[in-house]
């Protein structure tokens, strides 16, 4: 693509408005219309896969709600605890979530925790039930950078290359005037990636947990590959070296592996038998 193409994109990317209406005191933020599409999007792929697969749509669109609420809570709170310096000073701040700050790892921590709970006592089959949500998580979560770019949050590291974006609005989040890496997008075209992969996936698995375990696999790798591009505060580093997330990514990574070698196994195991 010429360069001029990529300025007049560039330059109309970065017109993006973080507030996408106002009616006087009322504001509709665009980070939090793209949660909910994510929300609606993912909830009814959820129901849809699980009329295909036998179970019922509407304990899955109870799950989905759960999951939801217990994903926000959680993600906001990592975000507080990874930065907790910022909110001592200005505590009533953690309450606004439509200036962005939720924290993917924190969410899925949540929501995992209360799958489990919510499972366990419906006696619903734990990992069949995360394969129908797998697919629905990644394409949640490719709308919902979608409104991290929109905001501003989760911005990148200084960069000079052709596909560099300068944010200009004055309620962007991320630092204005100076070309950043769009990692926001980066992250929305990997997740879309992954949800398109798992949906055309989700027919030819081999056991119940494949796709949910695929999917931490993936995300864990390449989530810790574009952190490496992220400009943002990301919090203590490990060894000086890796962030918080990185390292959650990594440790899942490595989970998803030894997990996908044991159903394996395990579902080998109960063929024999």
């Amino acid at each position: 693509m010429p360069n001029y193409q990529l300025s007049i994109i560039n330059y109309q990317l970065s017109k993006m408005y973080p507030v996408l209406f106002k009616f006087g005191q009322i504001a509709i933020y665009t980070y939090g219309l793209f949660i909910a599409l994510g929300f609606l999007a993912g909830i009814s792929v959820a129901k849809k896969e699980a009329v295909r697969v036998g179970e019922d749509p509407d304990k899955m669109m109870d799950i989905c709600f759960y999951i939801l609420i217990s994903a926000i809570i959680a993600s906001r709170l990592f975000y507080v605890v990874v930065n907790l310096e910022m909110f001592l000073s200005a505590p009533l701040d953690i309450f606004k979530i439509w200036n962005g700050g939720l924290v993917f790892y924190g969410g899925f921590i949540g929501a995992a925790v209360t799958a489990f709970i919510y499972l366990k006592k419906h006696r619903m089959p734990l990992w069949k039930t995360l394969d129908i949500l797998a697919p629905s998580l990644a394409l949640g979560h490719f709308l919902g950078r979608i409104g991290c770019f929109f905001a501003g949050c989760c911005y990148g590291k200084v960069c000079h290359l052709p596909w560099a974006i300068t944010f200009s609005h004055p309620d962007s989040l991320a630092p204005t005037g100076i070309p950043l890496h769009p990692t926001q997008l980066y992250s929305a075209l990997n997740n879309l990636m992954i949800f398109g992969f798992l949906w055309l996936f989700r027919r030819r698995k081999k056991f119940d947990g494949q796709l949910c375990w695929i999917y931490v696999l993936i995300y864990g790798i390449t989530r810790s590959v574009i952190e490496v591009f992220r400009g943002d505060d990301r919090g203590d580093f490990i060894f000086g070296v890796l962030s918080v997330s990185q390292t959650i990514g990594i440790i899942m990574a490595i989970i998803a592996i030894v997990m996908l070698i044991f159903l394996s196994k395990k579902t080998s195991s109960d063929f024999r038998n």
